[in-house]
């Protein structure tokens, strides 16, 4: 008996079940944390996936129109469903904003509204201005609403449940495509930085620069960088084909480039049916002229050689005796000597000489443009002042309108005169010279839903002296997207230089060509900032 008392006494058998029972707890306790903190980890990962795909939902919508808030925070919370499978708070798993509420309505509905926060600009939690209007909404934060996660085991170290949230911050990221990347600095600048002004129909005067280093000042235009290259060739492609190569361009903010010269802006003449022998259309693309490419230029019949191009043999322009030349701005009468070849012309106030009174020494024209003389010498049977009835146009009509409506009826017989069509202008058989309204060098495009029109270019505006805008500048914001027409070629006249460009507004730019034409190609991306 006392042996067997002498062995249990020395047994250590089992001698760690004391030890494990009281263990026991703390490990139950680790593992439920474990267990409980992967449902944490997998519900926050749930809610924030949630909050992006709101967030990116609702900045869909700020396209800075009429709404626009209130669109967005309709997206945000009945656009998408999002469930919760780690949630089990009694809920039910779905994910909602606004606790399910009705999205607002109406206009400018942005500023805080718990849920959802609108802001013209964000840095990050502690730097923005909240917006408190659809134009100037850019960024959208979305809150999702909170849920519990009711711990399984985490209960036996005094922790019952936790409640997570989720937020995302997002913006739309836009680039115009299909477009010459051509910007102008700003005309208006020192008067309006904002570019809002009415400036449909009036005629702009830009000026080419160069490669150097200077600041550009209101008025200069140059090009924009699109990532396909930077030589003049290069350069020639983007403003000469049908199809201009490189990315898309950045609307809020761009990259200038230097190097504007005779040989790049020839390009643009493409447009105008001026072709230099191949050297302003380089090689691999098509440089098509527009059907309308009316322009103060003439030539003698045939299209070999240089037909074709700028200079005596091709497209050249007649003795300035026969060129309108005006010498005051008031406009032509009807017993005014009438020029023999008339483009669309200048605003009156920049086609005079710098010297005469009224001429206008800012970029910008008065819009005033001398539409009976043009009537009268490209229609010249009509009665002096005839042309609003025979076309229908308004008195007021721009270049841009006078442009659509012949080109809608080329080759149409109105009133006697047929629409674009050619006129002799100087001497007799072979040397005899015409005008002509229609292309005839190569093969014309008119403007379709996919096709763009090769006289409207939409062109970035900036502000360069408040941006320090030089040659080759980096990130520079824009203030406007406009259309421009093209007014007439880049020729060296008596009035102008050859590289500087006349252009007409048309207004601002409706990206995507405004279903009229497949002008620029607007593409939108949402992004996450936070």
């Amino acid at each position: 008996m006392q042996e067997h008392i002498r062995k249990f006494g020395s047994d250590e058998s089992g001698a760690v079940a004391g030890i494990y029972a009281v263990a026991l707890i703390g490990l139950i306790a680790v593992g439920g944390v474990g267990f409980d903190y992967a449902r944490m980890a997998g519900m926050d990962s749930e809610l924030q996936n949630a909050a992006d795909q709101a967030a990116l939902a609702a900045a869909t919508q700020l396209d800075g129109q009429d709404g626009a808030c209130a669109r967005a925070d309709d997206a945000a919370i009945n656009l998408l469903s999002n469930i919760t499978l780690l949630s089990n708070d009694g809920s039910g798993n779905q994910v909602t904003i606004n606790s399910g509420g009705a999205a607002a309505t109406g206009s400018d509905q942005c500023n805080d509204r718990g849920h959802i926060v609108f802001y013209s600009s964000y840095t990050d939690p502690d730097t923005f201005t909240v917006s408190t209007s659809d134009e100037t909404t850019k960024i959208v934060k979305v809150a999702v609403d909170s849920r519990a996660a009711r711990y399984a085991f985490t209960p036996i170290v005094g922790a019952i449940f936790s409640t997570m949230s989720a937020r995302a911050v997002a913006s739309l990221g836009s680039s115009v495509c299909n477009t010459p990347p051509v910007m102008i600095c700003n005309p208006a600048e020192s008067t309006d930085p904002n570019f809002d002004g009415l400036y449909r129909g009036k005629g702009v005067r830009l000026v080419s620069v160069g490669s150097g280093g200077g600041g550009w000042v209101p008025g200069n235009f140059g090009y924009l960088r699109t990532g396909y290259g930077n030589g003049a060739n290069d350069l020639r492609m983007a403003l000469g084909w049908n199809t201009p190569p490189g990315e898309c361009i950045e609307t809020t903010g761009v990259d200038t480039k230097p190097g504007a010269n005779t040989s790049v802006t020839d390009a643009i003449n493409t447009r105008f049916d001026i072709f230099d022998q191949g050297q302003n259309c380089p090689t691999g693309g098509t440089c098509s002229p527009s059907l309308n490419s009316v322009k103060d230029l003439i030539k003698k019949a045939g299209t070999t050689g240089n037909a074709c191009s700028l200079g005596t043999q091709g497209w050249d322009l007649a003795p300035e005796a026969d060129q309108y030349l005006p010498a005051s701005v008031i406009p032509l009468t009807s017993g005014s000597a009438m020029p023999k070849v008339m483009g669309y012309p200048r605003d009156i106030c920049h086609a005079v000489a710098d010297t005469t009174g009224g001429h206008c020494s800012s970029p910008v024209g008065n819009g005033t443009w001398d539409r009976n003389a043009y009537f009268k010498v490209n229609y010249p049977s009509w009665g002096w002042g005839s042309w609003t009835t025979n076309t229908g146009l308004p008195s007021d009509a721009t270049r841009y309108d006078v442009y659509r409506w012949e080109m809608e009826h080329a080759g149409d017989t109105v009133v006697g005169e047929t629409v674009l069509g050619n006129r002799q202008v100087s001497g007799n058989g072979g040397n005899a010279r015409f005008s002509h309204g229609a292309a005839q060098c190569r093969t014309p495009i008119t403007p379709t839903e996919v096709q763009p029109d090769r006289r409207k270019i939409t062109v970035a505006v900036i502000n360069c002296v408040a941006e320090g805008v030089n040659g080759s500048s980096t990130n520079v914001p824009v203030t406007k997207w406009i259309d421009a027409f093209l007014v007439e070629p880049s020729v060296n006249r008596p009035r102008t230089h050859q590289g500087d460009v006349y252009i007409e507004v048309v207004g601002v730019t409706t990206l995507g060509g405004g279903g009229e034409v497949g002008q620029a190609v607007r593409k939108d991306k949402p992004y996450l900032i936070e």
